[in-house]
């Protein structure tokens, strides 16, 4: 699907790209508002659910570092600047989608934006942060994972949320269920987490982990609730979420909360729910 017109191209050039190559940041962070919402007219209604606005801020951020690439302009800083100008999240979001891309390369320059929009208080943006921040993770899985073990420490909870949603089994992370030693690893820090929000967080990474790798995220429940803490038993329960759909009296056992008597009764179909 290709929402990029020869006219919104055009657009893009004497709008965005034009101002920026002369230092009018603010002008060309404005105008990407713009161009984001005639790229979401673009898309076709049918298919607006599945792709939405974030889709518009990927395919945005890649066309303007492809263009700067090839422009041999000072990608860095252009993305550097473009981020500091934006008065929105939806700005900022392509700012950090261009950062990314030019992380590939020299990731050591771009960590600081991406930690910046990580401990943002808006959550819109704090989603761009770690959407992006996958690409690094496919690109340079070693020192990304260092980079998250010491985030992990951080006292900030949406830090540590960020480190979680990072790891998340998606798309760009699909790896993971052939390799899932290498988020466990950073992930087994947060296993005792006391703040909600990154801790439900957690729960669902592994939730989602549960889904090609049942056994394995079965063990980690055992592990959890033997533990005898009250946040790795929270985030057992939210990591059953897809295994009690297979195999609930399992999962029922495992975390303990099911008598005996209960038992029986659900086994006999006195308790349907």
């Amino acid at each position: 699907m290709d929402l990029l017109t020869s006219e919104l191209e055009t657009k893009i050039q004497d709008d965005i790209l034009t101002p920026a190559l002369r230092g009018e940041y603010a002008l060309a962070s404005t105008n990407i508002i713009s161009v984001l919402q005639e790229l979401y007219a673009n898309i076709p209604e049918n298919k607006r659910i599945s792709y939405g606005r974030v889709h518009t801020i990927k395919v945005l951020a890649k066309y303007l570092y492809t263009q700067l690439e090839d422009a041999n302009a000072p990608v860095l800083e252009m993305a550097i600047q473009l981020y500091a100008a934006g008065e929105t999240n939806w700005s900022k979001g392509v700012a950090l989608g261009i950062l990314a891309d030019y992380g590939i390369t020299d990731y050591q320059s771009v960590l600081p934006y991406f930690e910046s929009a990580a401990a943002s208080q808006d959550w819109d943006l704090r989603e761009f942060a770690q959407m992006f921040f996958r690409r690094l993770i496919k690109q340079c899985p070693t020192e990304m994972q260092a980079y998250l073990l010491s985030l992990v420490k951080s006292e900030d909870p949406n830090m540590r949320r960020f480190v979680s949603e990072t790891l998340r089994p998606v798309q760009e992370n699909k790896w993971f269920y052939k390799d899932p030693d290498y988020s466990l690893k950073v992930l087994r820090h947060l296993f005792r987490e006391r703040d909600p929000y990154p801790r439900t967080s957690v729960g669902n990474n592994l939730s989602d982990l549960a889904r090609r790798l049942p056994e394995l995220v079965y063990g980690l429940v055992e592990e959890l609730v033997a533990s005898g803490d009250k946040n790795s038993y929270w985030i057992a329960y939210r990591a059953c979420r897809n295994l009690v759909k297979r195999e609930p009296l399992r999962v029922m056992d495992m975390l303990r909360w099911m008598s005996t008597n209960t038992r029986r009764r659900f086994i006999s179909g006195a308790i349907t729910k």
